[in-house]
């Protein structure tokens, strides 16, 4: 069994394919001791704070249940909850929170911050999303695939739209590491992060792993096992961008015409939250704006049953929970 006791998550690079395929064990037998009854208290006592920059459901929710299904006690510190940054250093804030919790979450903008807080507090920090990763994503979207008998050694996955963001740089990691075909497809100006991909490109040469860019969305999707797409815009970014999204990225919209072109039993993957109707704020804004009412994907594909973004979604809480138990605990 490898060790992972004291070990942050900041980024999956920083994982060994053991250590990944363990925490994935390990979250699946945590999920069906959940679904059993059987949950223990393993961290009873503990305390952790989960300090967010950026507004979020998923994460916190998975992190909040988690840490209760554990036995711990849990302190939110929202984007206006803390002085971190404004009165007070990240590195002093790390110092601070070490000397009170057990385990730092962090979500927010800069990869740097969360390596800050990692250095200095001297308790496990676990990365909830920044700009570069989303580690905890992509765990859960593995574990998600294998459930629906997607194994990432024999599928074909293909990742469409924005490419530079933090889901498919940790998705290229987590699959590079693991051996699996990966696909990105986006327009030459929304392609990873150069030094991410290239950082990949080299765990493939060593892991047996595919990693690949192909520009045409219905060339790229040809067999696909598995088609995932996310928003155009992400958090944080100037509403000013969307124009140029839509006239890049319509292309890419994951619609049943492009999804022709995969596998008859392709699943469709999304991190949430989606623009597939009009039934959000943003979503009628743009519509009123730019006359497009379904974006990254259509309606019809994501209530369809291709469709496994809520398993990917209850997946953050399980996966996450793994996360936790291995950094806080030796005797899992």
């Amino acid at each position: 069994m490898v060790d992972l006791y004291q070990k942050s998550l900041l980024t999956l690079l920083d994982y060994s394919k053991e250590e990944i395929i363990e925490l994935l064990n390990i979250a699946y037998s945590l999920k069906v001791q959940k679904k059993e009854g059987r949950s223990k208290k393993l961290l009873r006592g503990k305390n952790i704070a989960l300090l967010f920059e950026k507004d979020s459901t998923r994460t916190r929710c998975a992190f909040e249940v988690a840490a209760y299904d554990l036995g711990m006690n849990v302190t939110y510190l929202g984007p206006s909850g803390s002085q971190m940054g404004k009165k007070e250093s990240v590195k002093d804030t790390a110092r601070v929170l070490g000397r009170m919790y057990d385990g730092i979450e962090y979500r927010g903008y800069k990869q740097e911050t969360v390596d800050i807080l990692a250095k200095f507090s001297g308790v496990p920090v676990w990365n909830g999303l920044t700009d570069l990763y989303h580690p905890t994503q992509a765990l859960a979207d593995v574990l998600t695939m294998k459930e629906h008998n997607k194994e990432i050694t024999t599928s074909k996955i293909v990742f469409v739209g924005n490419c530079n963001n933090n889901v498919t740089h940790s998705l290229m990691i987590i699959i590079a590491k693991l051996g699996g075909h990966l696909v990105v497809s986006s327009p030459r100006n929304y392609i990873p992060n150069k030094t991410v991909m290239e950082k990949c490109q080299q765990i493939a040469l060593e892991s047996g792993a595919k990693i690949e860019y192909i520009k045409d969305p219905k060339k790229a999707v040809t067999n696909a096992d598995v088609v995932y797409t996310d928003v155009w815009v992400s958090m944080g970014e100037d509403d000013k961008v969307w124009e140029e999204r839509i006239l890049y990225l319509k292309p890419y919209q994951v619609n049943r015409y492009l999804l022709e072109h995969a596998k008859e039993g392709v699943k469709y993957m999304h991190c949430l939250p989606s623009f597939h109707s009009l039934e959000t704020e943003i979503a009628k804004d743009i519509y009123n704006k730019f006359g497009i009412n379904q974006m990254e994907v259509t309606d019809e594909i994501h209530e369809s049953e291709k469709s496994i973004v809520f398993d990917q979604a209850e997946n953050r809480m399980h996966t996450i929970k793994a996360i936790m138990l291995t950094s806080m605990s030796i005797d899992y």
